[in-house]
């Protein structure tokens, strides 16, 4: 058990009523979880507040609750703590309540609108093949060295990740690379970390349902590196203009990197196949058996931030050159007919030009590129006819089908993707509903040397429709479809 004023340390109190000299036992902001002895954190979400489940916390056991607004009624014998900021407070007590485990570690995050996931497994991968005992924090999993546990955000809420990274600190852990979204910083759950350094890939059209404004969700990622210290290390992508602006008011120490501009680590492409690429970063030239301008990006952010982290350069090199891809992104797969299938987690409008960019630079011009994409429910709905315009435009053939449609209709969403889609083009577009029906039907269509590209989903082994998820994956579907027709 903890003392309750340890654990309240920097939490923004306003206002106590009761002892904070009292040990609890542990931390929860969701009321279910509450038990004897716990403290209860009522924070206002989305769609419920916390502050209406004050009550139920207490006939569970609470000893505590910490709240913006004290109730009306404050039970003898429990302590009161309001605060200026529910999701700020509980960030701070997730950190203290596990002793700060993000002090004892070189924590490394990551942010922007693609790349994310790709380049934290990378480094993680990098790290592990070095030698090192290190954490990962991303969309698909955690790591704590060996071992795996699942996650369902990009961003965890600050109970988790403290939780995971007090883990890492059990095990050895050195470094740390975690991804970090624009909700889990606008939300509060990376606050009380402490950096080692923070990454910025690029930024580009998403979550404006959520953000409002592209202003809005570009300040937010920038107070990422607002937080650095100054012992911490600040990387950016220049070539993106919101490079210089995540720059702005960091206290870290400044570092570039670009395939296009002057900046401190400067990369170039030599040559582009399909089983990978020919880079030159700074002087020396590696092979990578990624591919596309995309991941270019991404290899010189992982090479940069290895040095940074102290490794040594041509160690760096030779370690990226055994690097493989992160499952879904650019995933790809030969049947015997020699129809490739790539599987890619785009489901931006940048995103999707990038993969079907590097595909239209790879082919020689005499395949078809057939893609099938869809849009998620409940999202940002400005980018459904851009990304429509985007697949109908840089392919032969675009199949338009679900995603994860969550609480929306199928039909509609694809109804929205179609208004981007411009006269010269409409032949060009299918309309199936069903994802496995489209992705068969894609199947069928190719010939040999033909390119399909499956988007939007990538990793994801779920298809999500009014709150439920059934199994379903891009990448086994697409072989089992092909295999099929290798018969």
């Amino acid at each position: 058990m903890k003392l309750l004023k340890d654990i309240l340390y920097k939490a923004g109190i306003t206002a106590v009523s009761g002892d904070t000299n009292v040990l609890v036992n542990h931390v929860h902001f969701d009321s279910r979880k509450v038990g004897m002895d716990d403290v209860f954190v009522a924070i206002k979400g989305l769609t419920t507040d916390g502050h209406q489940y004050i009550d139920k916390a207490v006939e569970q056991g609470a000893k505590a609750i910490v709240c913006e607004e004290l109730p009306k009624v404050l039970v003898n014998g429990i302590t009161y703590v309001e605060v200026k900021n529910s999701q700020s407070a509980l960030a701070m007590m997730a950190s203290n309540f596990y002793g700060n485990p993000s002090k004892n570690l070189k924590l490394v995050g990551v942010t922007g609108t693609n790349g994310k996931t790709t380049v934290t497994t990378l480094l993680y991968n990098l790290f592990k093949n070095a030698g090192y005992k290190v954490g990962l924090i991303s969309t698909i999993k955690i790591m704590v060295d060996d071992k795996e546990y699942p996650t369902s955000h990009t961003t965890p809420d600050s109970l988790t990740i403290n939780e995971y990274l007090n883990k890492m600190n059990e095990e050895g852990v050195e470094f740390c690379f975690m991804e970090v979204s624009s909700h889990g910083i606008h939300q509060k759950r990376a606050e009380g970390l402490h950096f080692e350094g923070a990454i910025f890939t690029n930024l580009s059209h998403d979550h404006l349902d959520y953000h409002k404004s592209f202003a809005e969700y570009r300040d937010t990622k920038k107070k990422l590196f607002d937080g650095l210290s100054k012992s911490a290390f600040a990387l950016v992508n220049i070539d993106d203009k919101n490079g210089l602006v995540m720059l702005q008011n960091t206290q870290a120490k400044k570092y570039t990197y670009a395939l296009k501009s002057y900046a401190d680590y400067r990369g170039q492409i030599l040559e582009h196949q399909f089983n990978g690429q020919l880079l030159k970063i700074e002087e020396n030239e590696l092979w990578s058996k990624l591919i596309g301008d995309f991941n270019a990006y991404n290899l010189l952010a992982i090479y940069a931030t290895a040095d940074l982290l102290g490794l040594e350069k041509m160690e760096i090199l030779r370690l990226i050159s055994e690097l493989e891809n992160v499952d879904g992104r650019f995933q790809y797969y030969i049947s015997k007919k020699k129809i490739t299938a790539i599987v890619d987690y785009a489901h931006t409008p940048d995103a999707l030009k990038n993969v079907l960019t590097t595909i239209n630079t790879l082919r020689t011009g005499n395949e078809n590129v057939i893609t099938v994409v869809g849009c998620g429910g409940d999202r940002d709905k400005s980018k459904r006819p851009v990304m429509g315009h985007i697949a109908s435009e840089m392919s032969n053939h675009a199949i338009f089908t679900s995603d994860n449609p969550r609480t929306e209709s199928p039909s509609r969403i694809i109804e929205e993707m179609e208004a981007g889609v411009e006269p010269q083009n409409a032949a060009k577009v299918l309309i199936i509903e069903n994802r496995k029906q489209a992705i068969k039907t894609a199947c069928k269509l190719a010939v040999p040397k033909d390119i399909i590209l499956v988007a939007g989903k990538g990793h994801e082994t779920y298809q999500e429709t009014n709150g439920v998820r059934k199994e379903f994956d891009d990448f086994k579907e697409v072989k089992k479809a092909l295999a099929e027709l290798d018969k």
